[in-house]
């Protein structure tokens, strides 16, 4: 196997844990996010309860934003931080840069999902935001992922990237 190259080996670099800090689900189209404490996770299907669980092929069956971003995404709209519903995005993080999990795999609990790639703001962000809401989340809508092992999320755990199999 070829040695990995000087940017390899600093983006296979992630010593940074993070945490859940949010979970929410939403049972069906037009219905509000429900903020849960913990949350089932299947592979093919998605978490449990939530409306777009069980979509065939989808490779966003898991949809994650940082908590900082709630932040920064306020602040572009002179707000404090937004709730994390506003988003319905399923996982809010705290302590990790989601966009560093490209191509990785990660673990939240007991689950083990892949980053299949960036979750960007859809239009309904200028109306639910208010005028410039869109822009306001460019490069701030997390990431999606697809779920290779099932298991059981809950509030609290820790988010790791999986070490690629040279490193492990």
């Amino acid at each position: 196997m070829p040695e990995p190259t000087p940017l390899q080996t600093l983006l296979d670099t992630l010593p940074q844990r993070g945490r859940v800090e949010w979970i929410g689900i939403r049972p069906a189209r037009g219905k509000p996010m429900q903020a849960i404490e913990r949350v089932a996770i299947t592979p093919g299907k998605g978490l449990e309860g939530d409306r777009f669980a069980g979509r065939e092929a989808s490779k966003r069956q898991v949809t994650l934003i940082q908590q900082e971003h709630l932040h920064t995404i306020g602040s572009f709209l002179q707000r404090e931080a937004i709730e994390p519903e506003v988003f319905r995005r399923n996982i809010v993080v705290s302590g990790l840069n989601l966009l560093a999990l490209k191509g990785k795999m990660f673990r939240i609990g007991s689950v083990v999902l892949e980053y299949t790639g960036q979750c960007h703001p859809c239009s309904k962000m200028e109306i639910t935001l208010g005028p410039g809401g869109y822009n306001a989340m460019r490069g701030h809508g997390g990431i999606t992922a697809l779920v290779v092992k099932g298991g059981e999320v809950v509030l609290g755990d820790e988010v790791q990237a999986l070490l690629p199999p040279q490193q492990a």
